[in-house]
């Protein structure tokens, strides 16, 4: 039995849940308000303050979306009442990192600036402190379009093994190597 499909999803009385036909499920909160589409053999009932989630059959493709969905609908409340934050961090000589409004300008090491266009629906900031790392701020409600460009930066020069050298979370660990071994 899928522990995590079994648990009831908490909600404040700031966020109103909508479950609309064709099982599209709608969360307001303070922060702005989400949408996701479920699978019609999950049923969703809400009532005061709470929401849970049942499946028809023990079929592994119904286990697997139990649980699935109540992940995502939890991740969906928690992103319109406290909102999703990650940090990463340009570790390198002359990596800079700008922002205006949502145009992220990348100083990579390469022969030419890289220029990001985070979505709308995200706040970007940069930090350049002095004797640190320039860092990157992103914010925001959707927790998987967060990471996804997060992940989006970070490819754009991931941090080598060598010198640590990139773009890296900033609560990343690198697992480092030995340079060359010096001949006699």
């Amino acid at each position: 039995m899928s522990r995590i499909g079994k648990a009831p999803v908490t909600f404040p009385n700031s966020v109103t849940i909508n479950i609309g036909k064709d099982n599209v499920i709608t969360v307001k909160g303070p922060k702005g308000e989400l949408k996701e589409s479920i699978d019609r053999d999950i049923k969703v009932e809400s009532e005061n303050g709470t929401l849970t989630l049942s499946r028809p059959t023990d079929q592994i493709r119904h286990r697997s979306m139990h649980g699935l969905y109540r992940a995502l609908i939890a991740n969906m409340v928690k992103g319109v009442t406290e909102g999703y934050k990650k940090e990463l961090e340009l570790v390198g000589v002359g990596y800079k990192a700008s922002n205006q409004g949502n145009l992220l300008d990348l100083s990579l090491g390469y022969s030419h600036n890289i220029i990001f266009e985070v979505p709308k629906e995200l706040k970007v900031s940069t930090a350049t402190e002095k004797g640190q790392n320039p860092k990157i701020f992103i914010e925001g409600v959707d927790k998987q379009l967060l990471g996804q460009v997060a992940a989006k930066i970070r490819s754009l020069r991931k941090p080598e093994p060598y010198k640590g050298k990139g773009v890296k979370y900033s609560n990343e660990l690198i697992r480092r190597k030995a340079g060359k071994a010096a001949g006699k």
